[in-house]
């Protein structure tokens, strides 16, 4: 591994816990089931899907992405203005960070478009394929030196109008603290004169705080990370729209990062789109309606003492830089 790719301090026995119902066995076991599934389903008609216009494509993408969050339990809360439909005002950077895989499908859920990836998961059975005809960007994270051409490559989707999400953080980290965002995909929306939206993701307990039990980080693998979503029960996958960073406003890349990051990582000079405390359920079947108060969308505090400190063992969730 590169030793100049992001790493996090987090792993699953310091940050994986959950103080919140506990779903029994039985029950996890059928979640993880229809999860697969699903997934798999979503692979088989993902040929057929691609072959549809842009409009069509998005309400599927949406409708499978919420359903997988359903059958693992959780419920989807936005903060927020809905996302404008794909194509409209031309291309956008959304970038988020990065806790789960379960960021994927919901981020899709709400934002569908062309993901950044790495390079890996092209190859990966089921996925990979359905990942590539879903319109994936992927990148070798190694090889330095292909970073100027995926650069080139998320320019000229954000040119032609495609909304691209990405991961700048360029790991998984625990939701409890955030890494910096590195720069070069910045650059993309610079050189496209496209704006960047950014949004917070946030696994919540029925309690309002912060779960553990969705991060994927450290030594984790996917069969555990999966068995310990589906055991969690009462989740709640909260994202955040936060204010659009117009084409412009920043120059280069280093303030365009600097600022998307300090929208992301939350503060008083950052609230939802709305500009209001309004939080917003969304289920695959219903409509969208007000719930509990927004309160507390930042992160709680740390429970890392030294970020730069010694990695925690590499997982597979990176994302490239």
């Amino acid at each position: 591994m590169s030793v100049w790719l992001p790493v996090a301090p987090c792993t699953p026995r310091e940050c994986g816990a959950h103080h919140g119902p506990v779903a029994a066995a039985a029950v996890a076991a059928v979640r993880v089931a229809a999860g697969l599934l699903l997934v798999l389903a979503g692979a088989l008609l993902s040929t057929p899907v691609a072959l549809l216009g842009a409009g069509a494509r998005d309400r599927l993408t949406r409708l499978w992405a919420r359903n997988v969050l359903r059958v693992f339990g959780l419920r989807i809360s936005v903060v927020g203005a809905p996302a404008a439909p794909r194509g409209t005002g031309g291309g956008v950077l959304v970038v988020s960070n990065h806790i789960s895989w379960l960021d994927i499908p919901l981020l899709a859920a709400l934002f569908p478009g062309r993901v950044l990836a790495k390079s890996e998961i092209r190859h990966w059975p089921v996925l990979g394929t359905m990942a590539a005809r879903g319109g994936t960007l992927f990148v070798e994270r190694e090889r330095l030196r292909a970073l100027p051409g995926t650069v080139r490559t998320l320019a000229g989707a954000l040119t032609e109008g495609s909304r691209v999400v990405v991961f700048p953080e360029g790991c998984t980290w625990c939701g409890r603290d955030q890494g910096p965002f590195t720069r070069a995909v910045f650059q993309s929306a610079i050189d496209a004169g496209a704006p960047v939206r950014p949004v917070r993701i946030t696994y919540r307990t029925p309690a309002g705080t912060p779960s553990g039990a969705p991060a994927f980080v450290g030594d984790d693998t996917l069969p555990a990370s999966l068995w310990r979503v589906a055991r969690a029960g009462g989740l709640t996958a909260e994202i955040t729209v936060l204010p659009l960073i117009p084409a412009g406003r920043h120059t280069d890349r280093r303030s365009l990062a600097r600022a998307a990051h300090q929208a992301v990582a939350g503060g008083p000079a950052h609230q939802a789109v709305t500009g209001d405390t309004t939080r917003r359920a969304v289920t695959a079947d219903a409509p969208q309606r007000a719930v509990a108060s927004d309160s507390a969308n930042r992160p709680s505090l740390s429970v890392h003492q030294c970020v730069n400190s010694m990695p925690a063992a590499l997982n597979s969730a990176r994302t490239p830089s």
